[in-house]
């Protein structure tokens, strides 16, 4: 594999990083900032916690969040009910707002990463995936699962008071999914996968001359 010349986003310094093994990072020879690193865990581990991460959001979006009872009533809501709601009572900006980062960023993350690790799984990964590659890191920002759990406790320390509030099967989920998003992030060897995609021109990406080599 050819040496990759990077400019370190800390100090600009333009140097190569050498071929990693499993567990080593490279820094910048001048400031030390983290430059690369290759994961320590098995190449099948990201795809392992995407798959249970795509599991862990389908429970998230179709079981009930919480269970609700207050003087003899009962009431059950699932996240993307609950933006359904917030949106037939005129809270239209937050109902999309809650309905893109809760439901459909994470599940086009999952969807993509998912696409990406099957084809990194191939002799020759296709040009389609440094596009792809893209639109994950846009869409991983917009993915707030921890944000939203945060302001559904909030609400549930809030609602305890006048309320018994059960937690449900998708709460237990939508937690598991929070957890698992990350775990993907660091077993996924994102630098790797750039090195070998091959564009629409039939050239691989080629490396830049190397200057000076991080340790």
């Amino acid at each position: 594999m050819p040496l990759e010349s990077v400019a370190c986003p800390d100090c600009d310094l333009l140097q190569t990083i050498p071929p990693l093994a499993q567990g080593h990072r490279a820094v910048c020879a001048r400031c030390r900032c983290p430059l690369a690193k290759r994961p320590s865990g098995s190449p099948d581990l990201p795809l392992a916690f995407a798959i249970a991460t795509a599991i862990a959001l389908v429970i998230a979006n179709t079981l009930p969040l919480m269970d609700l009872h207050v003087v003899g009533r009962s009431a059950s809501t699932t996240i993307p009910g609950g933006a359904y709601e917030m949106w037939t009572q005129g809270q239209r900006v937050v109902s999309v707002l809650v309905a893109f980062c809760a439901v459909i960023a994470p599940a086009m993350y999952i969807a993509l990463m998912l696409v990406l690790l099957l084809a990194a799984r191939r002799t020759v990964v296709p040009h389609w995936a440094g596009e792809t590659l893209r639109w994950v890191g846009h869409l991983q920002v917009w993915s707030m699962l921890e944000v939203v759990m945060l302001g559904v406790l909030v609400a549930l320390t809030k609602i305890a008071q006048l309320a018994r509030v059960d937690p449900g099967i998708g709460m237990y989920a939508f937690g598991a999914a929070i957890l698992l998003i990350p775990a993907i992030t660091t077993n996924f060897d994102k630098r790797t996968l750039w090195q070998k995609v091959e564009w629409s021109d039939g050239k691989v990406r080629s490396a830049r001359p190397a200057l000076r080599a991080a340790k």
